[in-house]
């Protein structure tokens, strides 16, 4: 199990968090690199008290986009998954760090250029901030995006939700996609752990 210290507390009230973590051999704390120091604290209290016998593997995200050159000194919208940045705790998530990262001039507000449903979702989350969620893959959704996204008055979009919009609907400006790398920190690291799981299992000799 994966977890994060950007939402430490989250973990033991949602499901299937608390399940995840209750049925672990092995827990990811991620993020080392970018969490607060009391909140992986928190996290390690937590594997201790729920999983004592849990292997915990240290890790941090380095995130990493297709193409920079569509974020460097540009005008971006930057767009994140919905329930990330509406109703799941984050104000910010891959998209953002990635503008900051790759040095965005600026980063372009959506409000003005708002379709269809995405109006109701600003309405209902006035504090999303300065980026666009995508809130969901129904046609209707898929379509209010797309139209938001062509009517912005940017030089880039900059994707950071879980898949590529590009295959779901027609962006007719340059864009990236963020992507995140998992790198262990220290030991044990994944690798070791997977390894000697498939040594134990005769796997691998």
């Amino acid at each position: 199990t994966i977890t994060d210290p950007h939402r430490a507390e989250h973990g033991m009230k949602y499901y299937p968090g608390e399940v995840n973590l209750r049925m672990s051999d092995v827990v990811i704390i991620n993020k080392i690199d970018s969490g607060k120091p009391e909140d992986i604290a928190l996290i390690r209290k937590t594997v201790s008290e729920i999983v004592p016998a849990a292997i915990v593997i240290d890790a941090a995200s380095p995130i990493s986009v297709g193409d920079p050159t569509v974020i460097r000194s540009k005008k971006v919208l930057v767009i994140e998954d919905g329930p990330t940045v509406t109703h799941g705790g984050m104000k910010t998530g891959a998209g953002t760090l990635a503008a900051e990262k790759y040095g965005a001039k600026q980063k372009v507000d959506p409000r003005p250029y708002l379709v269809g449903q995405l109006k109701g979702t600003f309405r209902s989350y006035p504090d999303i901030g300065t980026l666009l969620p995508a809130m969901g893959y129904g046609d209707e959704q898929l379509k209010d995006l797309e139209a938001t996204i062509n009517n912005c008055d940017c030089e880039g979009v900059i994707i950071g939700t879980p898949i590529d919009l590009n295959r779901v609907i027609e962006i007719k400006k340059p864009s990236t996609r963020v992507f995140y790398d998992l790198q262990s920190i220290g030991h044990p690291s994944l690798e070791d752990v997977i390894d000697t799981f498939l040594v134990n299992r005769n796997i691998l000799a």
